[in-house]
């Protein structure tokens, strides 16, 4: 099953594209290179594919997985942030904190499946407690 997967050169997934464990040396992904303080810095990556079992329902085929890996000696440092970029997310996660619906600080993210704080959503329990 693994020879399935093996297209060094591209021609059958637009991409170099290796199994599962056989991809070359020296190649590492988005998280590694992140963990190391380095970034892609736009080369081209070859992907790794393989099936996995993992959150498949009992009887249903296996799911095709893949993740895209780039050459560790063509990354580039890690830009830093910068002070604008620091006072932007602040920002975007003050207003994730922000009912629309009562206009006040819930004190933790809202949660999208409700779309408003807890205390808005079931306001029937809230008044039981």
């Amino acid at each position: 099953m693994a020879a399935r997967f093996w297209d060094p050169d591209g021609a059958q997934y637009g991409i170099p594209t290796f199994p599962w464990k056989l991809a070359p040396d020296g190649y590492a992904t988005r998280r590694q290179l992140r963990a190391d303080g380095l970034r892609p810095g736009g080369q081209d990556a070859i992907q790794i594919m393989w099936y996995s079992n993992r959150r498949r329902p009992s009887g249903a085929p296996p799911v095709l997985r893949f993740a895209y890996l780039y050459r560790r000696e063509l990354a580039k440092p890690v830009r830093p942030m910068t002070p604008a970029k620091w006072a932007a997310l602040a920002k975007a996660n003050a207003a994730r904190r922000v009912c629309p619906e009562c206009r006040t600080d819930a004190g933790y993210c809202i949660p999208t499946s409700l779309g408003m704080c807890v205390t808005c959503a079931y306001p029937e329990e809230q008044r039981a407690a």
